[in-house]
């Protein structure tokens, strides 16, 4: 059953002005209305209530299908938060210690290899001087990469071997991963900071720890017990999955690519955790208020607050941040004055970062455009939803938090 969602609290109440609110509506629509995007969806809730929900333009351009409230959506590294609350979850069960080197589990990553120098067609590697830990695959400092990032011989190394944007057609989760543990590494474990499939070899990881297939892990520990009944690897109402766009090089204009936009249509070979999931703004709304919850919601308890608390600190060695610590490519997140936790983004620095967030703020979106933060300090939940590919065409991100925090008068 899809839960509802809708404003229940006057915005007065929880500190917002409503004027000042309505400017998400006036910025978001001009995007619309100049075709740079098909549809948008935004919630803001403060202190458990919703104080703002809008949305504006299509699902679906060329069918003429408005966005709902109940959209179905791609949110794609949105996904990483639910596999690392999944690792989380097992950790407090006892099953591991987060500097237990994974090839425990995953034997297949015994013994790996660095790039050291040299090309993707003739690379010189060296053994890895430390093994691959847990906390490694939840902050991405493993060393493994995307074939997407086109910034360092590795990448194309993934790009050969058939990891661009997807998986091969037809190898399951185990094989991808098994075929990711022959590549080099781009750095030693530990090293740096480097976005990348990490969160995917942690979703098998998760799989070999509880003994399920992740679909049905995420299904039967978070989903049904945090009421997300519209969330899974393959939408549970394809008449309501939003199509998907990638701007036009020309023109900048949303232009539909059906051939993206058939993930979330049938469940995949390779359950990705890192980017695999459909969902709605009411189910990933709850999720985002677990969260808030330091791991509560509605009575279900499924983490402790002290592991929530964990999870939202920064990670990266010494306090620094992703300016000083991470490679300087493609991620979800602006790198100056935050850091990263385990599954999510941390602001360690409002004044580095220039954002009115707060210190403590952690965070993640999705490629196509879609993104979530949770605010503790103000006790802000902020949900984006649209379906434009990348997630780099437009500065949406900033803005939705400039205009969310102009709001507060409190």
């Amino acid at each position: 059953m899809a839960m509802e969602l809708k404003v229940d609290a006057d915005p007065a109440e929880v500190g917002f002005d409503a004027r000042r609110l309505a400017r998400i509506d006036e910025h978001f629509t001009r995007y619309v209305d100049e075709g740079l995007l098909p549809g948008w969806l935004a919630v803001v809730a403060r202190r458990g209530k919703v104080a703002y929900v809008g949305k504006h333009g299509h699902r679906d351009v060329e069918a003429g299908l408005e966005v709902e409230v109940d959209t179905r959506w791609r949110i794609h590294s949105m996904s990483k938060p639910v596999t690392s609350v999944a690792a989380m979850m097992l950790y407090e069960e006892g099953a591991f210690e987060l500097t237990d080197p994974i090839a425990r589990w995953l034997p297949e990553f015994a013994e790996p290899r660095v790039f050291v120098k040299g090309s993707a067609l003739q690379p010189v590697t060296e053994p890895a001087t430390e093994p691959i830990r847990v906390w490694h695959l939840l902050t991405h400092t493993a060393g493994l990469t995307y074939g997407f990032h086109h910034a360092h011989p590795v990448d194309a190394i993934y790009r050969e071997n058939g990891f661009e944007f997807g998986t091969p057609p037809g190898a399951d989760l185990a094989e991808c991963v098994r075929r990711w543990a022959q590549l080099p590494l781009v750095f030693q474990p530990g090293a740096e900071w480097n976005y990348s499939v990490a969160t995917d070899v942690l979703g098998r990881f998760v799989e070999v720890v509880s003994g399920q297939p992740l679909d049905e892990f995420f299904a039967r520990r978070i989903f049904e017990p945090l009421g997300m009944g519209s969330t899974g690897f393959v939408t549970d109402d394809p008449d309501k999955l939003a199509a998907l766009y990638v701007p036009d090089p020309a023109t900048g204009r949303a232009v539909r690519n059906d051939a993206f936009g058939r993930t979330g249509q049938t469940r995949p070979a390779c359950l990705s955790g890192g980017g695999g999931l459909v969902s709605t703004a009411a189910d990933y709304h709850r999720f985002t208020q677990f969260l808030l919850g330091r791991g509560e919601l509605d009575g279900v308890r499924l983490l402790s607050p002290r592991t929530v608390a964990l999870m939202a600190s920064n990670h990266l060695p010494g306090g620094v941040d992703l300016e000083q610590y991470g490679r300087g490519l493609f991620a979800e997140m602006p790198y100056d004055g935050f850091g990263f936790g385990l599954g999510f983004s941390v602001l360690e620095d409002p004044v580095k970062a220039k954002t009115l967030s707060s210190k403590g703020e952690y965070a993640w979106g999705g490629a196509a455009s879609t993104a979530f933060w949770v605010d503790p300090a103000e006790e802000i939940t902020a949900l984006f939803f649209t379906q434009l590919l990348p997630s780099s065409t437009h500065p949406l991100r900033q803005y939705l938090r400039q205009l969310v925090y102009q709001a507060i008068v409190d």
